[in-house]
Order: structure tokens, then C-alpha cells, then sequence
């Protein structure tokens, strides 16, 4: 039997999984006690994945390597299914969990109430995420991909209406082309390595007959194309705009982090299959994932300014945000410094955070006569977006005074965080992406250059965009103030405050970034601790025999 720290490494898969099954049982009238089960749940996720970016910096956990691991079924490694925690990891689930809450606590003000099996659904979806983020083989990963999937589909049609409904179709039809693409790839590249574990991988593409690989970066780009999908990049992101915008508050905030998953897995698989060690391999994709990660920042910034409605700029937001840390770690496959890694790290934790509660505000800020409202009035009758009183009104809680200024405070930390403007996180996090291309002591190339220009302009395109918003909605309204709910604000002051302590913490935060960057550089750090990792019978052997 394993020790007992070592089962830590699997509760933030098990909780969200029992939970949503056991809400299954519930009928639809029992919603206090599904509510009540689903926030026990993030919490104790939440719980587990804090504890676990704790100990991957170093514990009995992890050991020496900072990685931790867990043998389901007591299989060693590449023949067993092998759940892996280290930097990285364990910051995507500390992330999840930090949107999950607060998306929750919204939707219990009454989006919850709008559809069947919404907690259960949100419970599988965070089952999938963190189980997509812990995965050690590629044939995991893509089942935990189509569990996330597959609930992600029930959450973005909860609730109804049009658009939703129109928006949802388009979403499941690129998602499932993107899943069949994964699996191709995914045949083609064990039909060249005969392995699918990525610590294997890591040791085979250095040594792979030259006759072989050709077959697996056929394999490896039909199956970093299905990743590119799923992280939104240009073009291949046509769909997530509207997808985006037609989902219920909590839904697209907890959203935010669904491309992440997709940029998680290139940065993961880009450096363990072709950083400098790989051989003929080194390197493969490089340039192509700097080149579209620019054309999406691009893309993105165009869909701003172009975006009449606070959803679909936020839903452009994402793009930009994924098109920076693509086009960052392009650079740094590429020979760059790897502090534009950690960097663009950093901007990803805050970006996420600030486009989650972006969302989460747009419809107390629509739910008044004029400004805004009109304006998202004329979008709802473009898309066919049918609107409810319940999606107006929320039922629960109490409602809160001065709502302008408490909306128009989190609002601007939005847009500051978002613009790259001092003093919050955003722009120390494009701050060193930009030190890292322009301070390397030797001739700048031109792609970075490039590059630091769609950053300053991505910054200053999202600033007129939101900033216009701002403006018809806080100033020049006329109407009564919105009534909006204790339940609807709180989340949205909480990720402001969280966006604030990463500011207020950005030495220890950069400096864990930093760490986590040295690490993804050394891939051989993650393969030989994977294949070494001991089984539980072999130690208790070692124990019994004198």
C-alpha cells in the first residue's frame, strides 16, 4: 500500500467524481443539498490542490525532483496508468480551483436553478481539468479531455435559449473533429514509439530511427492540432467567440481556464518531446506555435476593438491571452531566455483571473435601462439570444448599496490587469516577457520585435475597448442603479482581491514562476523520476527483507 501522503495526489479527481455522482441521486427540488455538496467539494479540491503546490516545491511528496507521483493499481511506470505532480500541475489546479469557487457562489444566486444537473456537471467538468493536468500518458488524457468535454456541453446549453442552443452545436461539432484529430495523432505516434507515456516519450525521440520519425511528427501535429483547437488559437478559433458569449455567467467564467487546458498540454509536450535534448526532433513546432500564438494575440485584439458587447470582448480576451503564453513559449523553444516562460506564466495566472471575473460581470452590468443594456440589447437581437426575466432577476440573497462604484472598481481592476497597465499583475507579467525579448545582450531578432509590438498594442486596443464600455455603462446611464446580489459581487471581489495579492506577492509568485520554467526546461528530471518511481510492493519488500 502506498503512503499516505501519496493519495493526496488523487483526491482532486475522486472528490469532484463522487461528488457529481452522488448529486445524481438528488431530485431537482433538493437544491440546497446539492449546493451544499458541490461547495464542499471545491473547497476540499481546492484544499488538495493548494496542499499539493505546497509540497511539489519540495516534501516527502516529491522528493529531490519537485514531482511527485501515484501508481494507480500499483503499475509501474509506462505499463500502468500514472498520475504526475510537480510546478506545473499543481499551479493549473491551484488556478481551477480558484475560478471554480467563485463561479459556484455566483451561480447559486440563480443560474443553478435554470437547467437540470448543473452542479453535477460542473462537478465532472472539474474532474476532467484537474485530471487533464495530473495525467502522465497520452491515452489519459484524452479520456480526462472528453470527460471535461462532455460536461462542458450540458453546462454551455444550461439555461437555454437561442443562441445558446446555436452557439452550443458549433461548439460540440469543432470539439468533436478536435477529439478525433487527438486520436489519430495519438495512433500514429504510438505506432512509432509503441508507448504512449510522455516520460518514455521524452526518452525515445532522441534515439527514434530516422525511418520512424517522420511517422511520429505526422503524429505529433495532427495531435498538437487538436490541442491548438482547443486552446483557441487563430484559425482555428472562429468558434469561440460565440460559444463563449452564449454561456450562462458562471459558466463562461469557469471557461476562462477550458483553452488553458490546451496551452498546458503544448507547453508540456513541446519541451518533454522537443526541447534541445530531442535530438533530429529538437525544436519541431517551434516556430510555428511563436507564429500562431502572434496571430491569435492579433486576432484577438482585433475582436476587441471590433466587439460592441462586454462578452465578446471578453470572449476575444481569452484569445489574447492563450496567443501570449503560445507565442511565449514558441520563443523559448526556440533558444529564447526562459524568463519570457515564466513570465508569460505569471500573465496567465492574472489574465485568467481577470477575464473569470470580466465575465462574471457582464450581466449585473446590463441589468439596467440604457448604456450597456442597449448595446448588449443590439447583440442579443443579432445572435437570437432569447431573454428570460430569470436571467435578469436573480431570487436569492440580498441585494447590495452603492453597486455602481462596487462594479466600476472591479470593472477598472479588470481592465487594468487585462491592458497590461501598472500597477496590477497584467503588467508585470508582460513587463517580463518584454524584458526577457529585448535583454538578451545580443542582437534582438525581428520576430521579437515583432512581438513586443503586439504587446503594447494588444494592451492599448483592450484599454479603448473596455474603457468604451465603462463609459456608457457608469457614466453615461441615466437609469436607476442595477440591483445586483451579495451573491453576484462576492466572487467578483474575491478574484479582484486574489488579483491584487499576486501584485502584492509578485516576488514570491515570479519566483515560483521562475522555478516552474527551470523545470519544464528539464525534461529529463520528469522522465527518469517517472520511470524510476517505486512501487508499493517493492518498498514494502525492501522493508520486510533484512
Amino acid at each position: 500500500m502506498l503512503p499516505g501522503p501519496d493519495h493526496l495526489i488523487i483526491l482532486p479527481i475522486l472528490i469532484p467524481f463522487f461528488a457529481g455522482a452522488l448529486m445524481l441521486i438528488y431530485d431537482e427540488r433538493q437544491r440546497r443539498a446539492k449546493l451544499t455538496i458541490s461547495m464542499i467539494s471545491v473547497l476540499a479540491s481546492l484544499w488538495a490542490a493548494v496542499e499539493l503546490l505546497i509540497r511539489s516545491k519540495g516534501s516527502e511528496l516529491t522528493g529531490n525532483n519537485d514531482i511527485g507521483f501515484y501508481l494507480l493499481g500499483d503499475w509501474a511506470a509506462p505499463y500502468g496508468i500514472i498520475l504526475v505532480i510537480d510546478r506545473l500541475s499543481a499551479m493549473m489546479l491551484v488556478l481551477t480551483g480558484l475560478l471554480a469557487l467563485p463561479a459556484l457562489t455566483y451561480a447559486s444566486a440563480a443560474w443553478a436553478r435554470q437547467g437540470q444537473h448543473f452542479h453535477s456537471m460542473f462537478q465532472f467538468l472539474l474532474m476532467g481539468l484537474n485530471g487533464a493536468f495530473l495525467t502522465g500518458d497520452l491515452f489519459n488524457l484524452f479520456v480526462f479531455f472528453e470527460v471535461l468535454l462532455a460536461a462542458s456541453y450540458g453546462l454551455l446549453l444550461h439555461g437555454g435559449g437561442q443562441l445558446r442552443v446555436r452557439g452550443g452545436l458549433h461548439y460540440i461539432a469543432i470539439n468533436l473533429t478536435g477529439s478525433l484529430l487527438f486520436l489519430i495523432g495519438v495512433s500514429l505516434v504510438y505506432g512509432a514509439t509503441g508507448t504512449l507515456n510522455m516520460a518514455q516519450l521524452s526518452n525515445l525521440v532522441p534515439m527514434l530511427p530516422e525511418a520512424r520519425r517522420p511517422l511520429f511528427h505526422a503524429g505529433a501535429t495532427i495531435m498538437g492540432l487538436a490541442f491548438l483547437i482547443k486552446a483557441g488559437i487563430w484559425p482555428l478559433s472562429f468558434w469561440l467567440p460565440t460559444a463563449y458569449m452564449a454561456g450562462a455567467a458562471p459558466v463562461a467564467a469557469i471557461f476562462a481556464i477550458m483553452t488553458k487546458v490546451g496551452v498546458y498540454v503544448i507547453v508540456r509536450l513541446s519541451f518533454l518531446l522537443f526541447g534541445p535534448g530531442a535530438g533530429a526532433s529538437a525544436g519541431f513546432g517551434g516556430e510555428m506555435v511563436m507564429l500562431g500564438g502572434m496571430a491569435t494575440v492579433t486576432f484577438g485584439f482585433i475582436g476587441v476593438l471590433a466587439s460592441q458587447g462586454v462578452g465578446r470582448m471578453a470572449a476575444h480576451l481569452v484569445l489574447v491571452s492563450s496567443g501570449t503564453v503560445l507565442a511565449s513559449a514558441g520563443f523559448v523553444l526556440s533558444g529564447q531566455d526562459p524568463q519570457i516562460l515564466a513570465a508569460s506564466l505569471y500573465y496567465m495566472l492574472a489574465s485568467t483571473l481577470a477575464i473569470s471575473a470580466l465575465f462574471l460581470l457582464i450581466e449585473p452590468m446590463g441589468r439596467e435601462d440604457g448604456g450597456i443594456a442597449a448595446l448588449l440589447a443590439l447583440t442579443a437581437d443579432a445572435y437570437g439570444l432569447d431573454e428570460r426575466e430569470e436571467d435578469r432577476q436573480p431570487e436569492v440573497g440580498l441585494a447590495i448599496p452603492g453597486t455602481l462604484t462596487v462594479l466600476g472598481l472591479a470593472f477598472f481592476a479588470c481592465v487594468l490587469v487585462l491592458a497590461g497597465l501598472p500597477p496590477l499583475a497584467g503588467f508585470i507579467g508582460k513587463l517580463g516577457i518584454l524584458q526577457g525579448l529585448l535583454m538578451q545582450g545580443e542582437e534582438v531578432p525581428r520576430l521579437a520585435w515583432i512581438f513586443v509590438t503586439l504587446l503594447i498594442v494588444s494592451g492599448f486596443a483592450t484599454l479603448i475597448g473596455l474603457v468604451r464600455v465603462g463609459i456608457q455603462t457608469f457614466w453615461a446611464s441615466e437609469g436607476d442603479p442595477p440591483r445586483v446580489l451579495a451573491l453576484e459581487i462576492a466572487p467578483v471581489m474575491v478574484v479582484v482581491g486574489l488579483l491584487i495579492l499576486m501584485t502584492v506577492k509578485a516576488d514570491v509568485t515570479l519566483r515560483y514562476m521562475l522555478d516552474t520554467a527551470d523545470a519544464v526546461l528539464q525534461p529529463s528530471i520528469y522522465a527518469e523520476g517517472v520511470l524510476g518511481a517505486p512501487r508499493a510492493a517493492d518498498e514494502e519488500a525492501e522493508v520486510v527483507i533484512p
